[in-house]
Parts: C-alpha cells; sequence; structure tokens
C-alpha cells in the first residue's frame, strides 16, 4: 500500500513537471528528408514545415485568428534559399525587396489583405434577393392555380346584410350586437 502510494505521488509529480516545460516538444517532420517528406506528406512539395498550424496538419491556410500556418506559402527555390541565407546576417543589410520577398515566401497574404472586403457580401445579398423573388413566384401561382376562389361570405356587402338580419332578428339584446343598436331610432346608440 505504501509503495503504491509512493509511485502515485511520483507519477504526479513527473506529469506536473511535464505540463509545466516550457521547451516545445521536437516534431518527427523536421529531420526528414525529401524521399518521406514525400511519402508522409505528398502535397506538401518542397517547403518546410515550420510549425503545428490551426489543427496540427501540415497545411497552409491564411487565417486571421490563427496567423501561423503549419508550413511556409512558397516552395524552396533556389532564389528563396539565397534569401534565407542573407537575413541569416544582418537585417539591415537586407533591402525592403528582399524583405518582402521573403514575407512572400513564407505568407500569402498581409493581415491587411486578410481583413480587406472581399465583396462576398454582394452574392449573399443576390442569393437572398433571388429566394425572396422565387417566393413571390410561387406565392402568385399558388393564389392563381392552386386555391379556389375566396367565397362570397367575406365581401364587404355580405357581411352588412348579415349585421342587418342580426338586428332584425334581435341576436343578443342583451350584451350582444343588439344591445348597441337603438331600435326606435333606427341607428347605432
Amino acid at each position: 500500500m505504501k509503495g503504491q502510494l509512493a509511485r502515485t505521488l511520483l507519477r504526479s509529480s513527473q506529469l506536473s513537471v511535464r505540463a509545466l516545460t516550457t521547451s516545445a516538444p521536437v516534431r518527427s517532420e523536421a529531420a526528414l528528408d525529401q524521399a518521406s517528406r514525400d511519402r508522409i506528406h505528398p502535397k506538401l512539395g518542397n517547403r518546410d514545415v515550420v510549425g503545428w498550424g490551426f489543427n496540427g496538419t501540415a497545411s497552409y491556410v491564411d487565417r486571421e485568428e490563427f496567423p501561423l500556418p503549419a508550413v511556409r506559402f512558397k516552395e524552396n527555390t533556389p532564389d528563396v534559399m539565397a534569401l534565407r541565407e542573407k537575413e541569416k546576417g544582418d537585417w539591415k543589410s537586407l533591402s525592403l525587396e528582399d524583405k518582402k520577398a521573403l514575407y512572400r515566401a513564407s505568407f500569402c497574404q498581409t493581415f491587411a489583405e486578410m481583413k480587406a472586403p472581399s465583396g462576398e457580401w454582394k452574392s449573399i445579398l443576390a442569393a437572398v434577393f433571388a429566394a425572396l423573388g422565387l417566393t413571390g413566384w410561387i406565392v402568385i401561382y399558388m393564389k392563381k392555380f392552386v386555391y379556389s376562389p375566396m367565397p362570397h361570405t367575406i365581401t364587404r356587402q355580405w357581411q352588412e346584410d348579415q349585421l342587418n338580419r342580426m338586428i332584425t332578428q334581435g341576436q343578443g339584446r342583451v350584451e350582444g350586437i343588439s344591445s348597441k343598436y337603438d331600435f326606435d331610432k333606427g341607428q347605432w346608440k
């Protein structure tokens, strides 16, 4: 019993140290040769895996809420590799064009380009109006060809005649419709 308690305490202390560590775990893909990378990631090509990504897969996605994709945007060409060697030195020696080329090799869009309006609202609004128009045409079709015509009891003349019959018959003399009609004067009270 005492030994089991000691093992449990030792195991829990190892877990807490492991949970609080500040070093990142080593990814096995980082040290793979090109043939192994092609087998594991067939669509990756000659691009570097530089991080975890937003869901742990080696894919490139531009997202505002997760700005660091798992792989670089462009493949490693001789021009890009030369710029990467140049960037290891002093950054003041890099020109603005070199810095932009390095950025575009790693990322497709800047934050300003990601946040820029895309005009997608126009197609959504067009789809909503098309749906409303289609609904309107369906209602017109249903009224014209499906529903039967309105009964004659719905007309204003029929309703007035029905009210006169109710008053003539004296329906509801205590609290109903006839209680609001003055029979001596022939008008409403």
